[in-house]
């Protein structure tokens, strides 16, 4: 039976410390798909700041995408599902952050902006995840856009109250710095879920790679779920399968264990 395969972006296809896809990885990756195999990805990352992806789609090997931690999902031109979060969790977060300080990142359909920018958020996005400029804007530019995932830079404590004041959103967390809201239910397990009806594929032949907190939901839903070796023991956990690093050709390594590749 041929799979489909749901791959996590950074720490999993792309390594952190090169910001690039190993060529263990590409290859792989192009045997897979040469195979029959499908190809997604699923991000926490909106469309508009995945640009470390570009080897695979040169060779058209990306069948669709699932962003903003499940809250957008397309294939192509077809967007399969969408879900902002809702206006008043919008309003509420944008109340929170500018009465505390807190930085905070709105993301619409096609457009990606922080308000209250700090020095943490050009070390994460900037250094750490190499998107190379966000643009600034104020609170009255976002709080009546359709915005379907917020991050927002406070700690899990924090989180913790924030999220009792939001029941309608979705609280994503794989940095501990930071965490990812959209509207309540949309994970990457859920992602899974709009991709394989979509395909009219069963989900038997759902397998997801990740290696961060925001992966759990879907390491658990897959049929198979693999966790990098540069994963948390908390992240490892809830997979199948523990392979390498992704900077140890891990994903070549998964595959082959798979019996997806020879």
């Amino acid at each position: 039976m041929k799979k489909a395969l749901f791959f996590d972006i950074d720490g999993t296809l792309v390594s952190f410390k090169t910001h690039e896809i190993p060529e263990s990885t590409i290859e792989a990756i192009r045997k897979a798909h040469e195979r029959g195999n499908k190809i997604f990805i699923s991000t926490g990352r909106p469309y508009v700041i995945i640009n470390n992806l570009l080897p695979l789609q040169e060779e058209n090997l990306i069948d669709g995408y699932i962003t903003m931690n499940g809250a957008y999902c397309f294939i192509g031109d077809d967007i399969l599902y969408k879900s902002p979060v809702p206006k008043e969790d919008v309003r509420r977060i944008a109340d929170i952050c500018k009465e505390k300080g807190y930085a905070c990142i709105f993301v619409t359909e096609t457009e990606m902006k922080v308000v209250q920018p700090t020095d943490e958020v050009r070390k994460i996005f900037n250094e750490f995840l190499h998107v190379t400029h966000i643009p600034h804007t104020d609170f009255k530019d976002v709080v009546d856009k359709e915005i379907y995932q917020m991050t927002v830079f406070i700690t899990e404590d924090i989180e913790k109250e924030v999220a009792t004041m939001m029941p309608g959103s979705e609280f994503n967390r794989w940095y501990p710095t930071f965490v990812d809201i959209t509207a309540k239910g949309n994970t990457k397990a859920h992602g899974i879920d709009i991709i394989m009806d979509s395909i009219g594929m069963p989900h038997d032949a759902s397998i997801a790679f990740g290696d961060g907190g925001n992966d759990i939901p879907m390491l658990e839903k897959a049929a198979i779920g693999v966790a990098m070796g540069n994963s948390t023991d908390e992240v490892k956990s809830h997979a199948q399968i523990v392979t390498d690093s992704v900077d140890n050709d891990g994903i070549a390594k998964a595959l082959k264990i798979l019996d997806l590749i020879d």
